[in-house]
């Protein structure tokens, strides 16, 4: 990639920048990131990294015995698990921890071993941090491996910052688009539900009590452990009191196994207008309540909206 114009970092608290950090290699990347990590710390700025394991690794051993005190890490493959929880529990808390002071995250939710049911989730979710933290005084590095990833996912990363980087200098980004519409280019078509799956429509008459033994008889057939089912059990709720309050009264809940999770889907004539609903914890009682529970306890969250429908399906790992 060819720099078109350098951009220097902002020296105040400010608002959000967002740079896409492209690496080929563990070098590359530990000058990438330790670089930018450094420089928040000569501002005094507190830092997050938020990277999958193995590059956390990397990180924890290349900060020095001074620097390490500093720096606050967490493992990306666990916290961001689900990209749609990412911005509610990992980016938005950490800003709102330090009121008044700029903050400085690396943040990186798209890896190699990411999946292709996951990765329009982390796309989306990459377009929505410029949504949703606009006005937000951080700074935020994603790390992109040129080397593992697909050409299709470094040109989304074009898209969905502003500002594009190497470990030695940041230029704009050419094809950097309104994050609100290339966010809602990533919500595309689920995958079929396959013919064996469990279904229960939900109504009045059955409601959230009928919908949460389906899906519990169906965790415990595929050997989920209990505490997991709970979890399932807690999503099936939220979802169907959603489809209860909010789309008129009625909606299809189906369950199956696939891939080593349980998948758990409702479809309802709901529409869902905003698309932060859930991704940052709301005021209750306000829209957004249940969504965020969805996010917060799924292993994966995938949201089709089209012109009389919203579906969403929740996937939990069987193990």
């Amino acid at each position: 990639m060819t720099a078109t114009a350098t951009v220097e970092h902002s020296d105040g608290v400010g608002t959000l920048e967002h740079d896409a950090l492209f690496y080929a290699n563990a070098d590359d990347y530990l000058a990438g990131v330790l670089g930018f990590v450094r420089a928040g710390l000569e501002r005094d700025e507190p830092v997050l990294v938020a990277v999958p394991g193995a590059n956390l690794e990397l990180v924890r051993d290349g900060l020095t015995t001074d620097e390490a005190p500093h720096i606050r890490l967490r493992d990306m493959a666990v916290a961001g698990r689900n990209p749609g929880r990412i911005l509610g529990t990992v980016l938005s808390p950490f800003v709102a921890e330090h009121p008044g002071r700029r903050v400085r995250i690396v943040g990186e939710p798209i890896w190699a071993g990411r999946t292709d049911e996951e990765y329009p989730a982390c796309a989306e979710h990459e377009a929505l941090i410029n949504v949703a933290l606009a006005e937000a005084p951080v700074y935020i590095q994603c790390p992109y491996d040129t080397s593992a990833l697909p050409a299709s996912v470094l040109t989304d990363a074009t898209r969905t910052h502003p500002v594009l980087a190497s470990c030695t200098e940041r230029w704009n980004s050419p094809t950097y688009a309104d994050p609100a519409a290339v966010a809602a280019s990533f919500d595309v078509p689920l995958p079929p539900v396959p013919v064996e799956a469990d279904m229960l429509v939900i109504r009045s008459t059955t409601g959230p009590r009928a919908a949460r033994l389906v899906v519990h008889q169906a965790a415990k057939l595929h050997g989920m452990a209990a505490e997991r089912i709970d979890d399932v059990r807690l999503v099936t709720q939220e979802l169907a009191v959603n489809t209860l309050v909010h789309s008129g009264g009625e909606g299809l809940l189906q369950v199956w196994a696939a891939d080593e999770h349980l998948v758990v889907q409702v479809q309802d004539g709901g529409r869902l207008t905003d698309p932060l609903a859930g991704r940052r914890p709301p005021d209750v009682p306000h829209v957004g309540h249940g969504l965020f529970v969805v996010h917060a306890l799924a292993d994966l969250v995938r949201i089709h909206r089209d012109s009389d429908a919203t579906t969403v399906r929740a996937y939990f790992r069987l193990s």
